[in-house]
């Protein structure tokens, strides 16, 4: 697996490639302007009952709206956190407040901000902070450490609960199924980093001015913590700026990787995401601007997307398999498409109809096992008479389309 990493227009692009096949994609744009998983002081600026939430001032130029539902209070008596949602928000928070508070989703500027609502101005906030790392997510207001629901043996998540619980300095923490053959040395000294970085960030949460205190993961941050479980052969950089924060951030997160970045000279360095090209990808790159994509065996699919939702529909085409040949196919390519486009919420996909129930069954096994792979989590709600499967996928920052309309516009 090899892992590409290229600038546009100042924007950070990350592409991860497996046997030439493009198979992730990250990019942050040069205009974002929240970003998923920043750390801000903020001001609560007014109090919505409608909707149990407040409206935050994170910085000079951008809002977040926080949920009553993810607040965290600190409870004097106990020492505890407690989460909110049990009363109203009126109860907890008062407008002029700071609080700490961590982006949940990303948010980029629209063309056409003047007509759009506040709350869709603003980035989803919570006050339940998290420092992810690669191996593991450090969750500072959580007393018990948790194992990723990636997991799904129970005799497994017993053994490995154990021993989290046993390992000395270990408590808040969220195991990563990326840990599971982890040596317990490494995953001590990276609890001790995010540790760290928790301490240091207190000296920045005081004072009454609303201010950005830590960037969230960027591009290579989140592709590396989401490649953690596999094995990365090459890291090919042409940037020297990009070389050195990644051989930084690996030094202290992924040693293992330091002697496989690579810096990469091309013909043409002023080529626009030359190393794309020298790898072969840019085809591929753009292919995720179309509305469809052909399969091996001869069928498509055809994507798209509306405000509401998204829908995706199975063609056969020349494709002369079974239906469940044909919908497996697709399934797993229709996964790889929404990880790529980023894609989120709520996702109809309109199956080859099939009568046998054992076919049915089959699919819903194969359709569960292939979005495990996607790092957002993605629930299915089953499977209709009609051939209709509704899923849910939750992003974490703003779709390609989205990202991309903003770089390349």
């Amino acid at each position: 697996m090899e892992i590409l990493i290229d600038e546009l227009e100042q924007s950070l692009w990350v592409a991860t490639v497996d046997k030439n096949q493009l198979i992730g994609l990250e990019i942050d744009p040069a205009e974002e302007e929240v970003r998923w998983g920043s750390i801000y002081w903020a001001k609560v600026a007014r109090i919505d009952k409608a909707q149990d939430a407040v409206y935050l001032e994170l910085d000079d130029d951008n809002f977040g709206l926080l949920y009553n539902k993810n607040t965290r209070i600190l409870d004097k008596n106990t020492g505890k956190y407690i989460k909110g949602g049990d009363r109203s928000i009126t109860k907890t928070l008062k407008a002029g407040q700071m609080i700490a508070v961590q982006a949940k989703t990303g948010y980029l500027p629209r063309a056409d901000e003047y007509d759009v609502a506040m709350e869709d101005k603003s980035a989803v906030a919570s006050m339940e902070i998290t420092i992810p790392g690669r191996h593991l997510i450090y969750s500072p207001m959580m007393e018990e450490n948790k194992i990723s629901s990636r997991i799904k043996d129970k005799k497994q998540r017993k053994q490995i609960q154990k021993m989290l619980n046993n390992l000395d300095g270990l408590q808040g923490f969220i195991l990563r199924a990326s840990a599971l053959d982890t040596q317990t040395d490494i995953l001590i000294r990276e609890a001790s980093i995010l540790k760290e970085i928790w301490v240091q960030l207190q000296e920045f949460l005081a004072g009454d001015k609303p201010q950005l205190i830590m960037l969230g993961p960027d591009a290579m941050q989140r592709t590396f913590g989401d490649q953690a479980g596999t094995t990365i052969d090459t890291v090919d950089i042409i940037s020297m700026d990009q070389y050195q924060e990644t051989e930084e951030w690996c030094e202290i997160y992924a040693p293992d990787l330091v002697t496989k970045i690579k810096p990469i000279e091309l013909p043409d360095m002023n080529a626009e995401l030359g190393l794309f090209d020298f790898h072969d990808i840019l085809d591929q790159v753009e292919s995720l601007f179309h509305p469809y994509f052909l399969l091996k065996h001869g069928g498509n699919i055809i994507i798209q997307q509306a405000n509401a939702l998204c829908a995706v529909d199975i063609n056969r085409g020349s494709d002369t398999r079974s239906k469940l040949e044909i919908n497996i196919e697709a399934i797993d390519e229709i996964a790889r498409q929404l990880r790529l486009r980023n894609i989120g919420g709520i996702i109809i996909i309109d199956f080859l109809k099939m009568t046998n129930k054992s076919d049915k069954d089959k699919l819903a096994k194969a359709t569960q096992a292939i979005v495990e792979q996607d790092p957002c989590t993605v629930q299915i709600h089953g499977l209709t008479n009609l051939g209709l499967m509704e899923i849910t996928r939750k992003e974490r920052t703003p779709s390609l389309h989205d990202r991309l309309e903003l770089t390349l516009k």
